[in-house]
């Protein structure tokens, strides 16, 4: 899983615990372990959902301050698909 430059940080701090994601299908999968030097993120858990399910409170979970901001950024390739993937920092 990649994240903006912003938002690195604040994921290695633990201040920020999930993304949403926008796919056709997962692109992980629960107690995988992914890349975020100089440690790794691990996940959690990884939910579906509707994208009317996605709320603002989530937004800013996930790092944003608006819903906007999010799905300017959520979206990857063609997927429709909207997962909740939550996951924990490990330095």
């Amino acid at each position: 899983m990649q994240f903006m430059k912003s938002l690195r940080p604040r994921v290695q701090s633990g201040e920020v615990e999930s993304s949403v994601r926008i796919w056709k299908r997962p692109h992980v999968k629960v107690g995988g372990r992914y890349s975020l030097p100089p440690g790794e993120i691990e996940v959690t858990s990884i939910e579906a959902m509707p994208r009317e399910a996605l709320s603002e409170k989530i937004a800013r979970e996930s790092g944003f301050e608006t819903l906007d901001a999010l799905l300017e950024v959520a979206q990857h390739g063609e997927g429709e698909t909207v997962f909740l993937v939550r996951f924990v920092y490990h330095g």
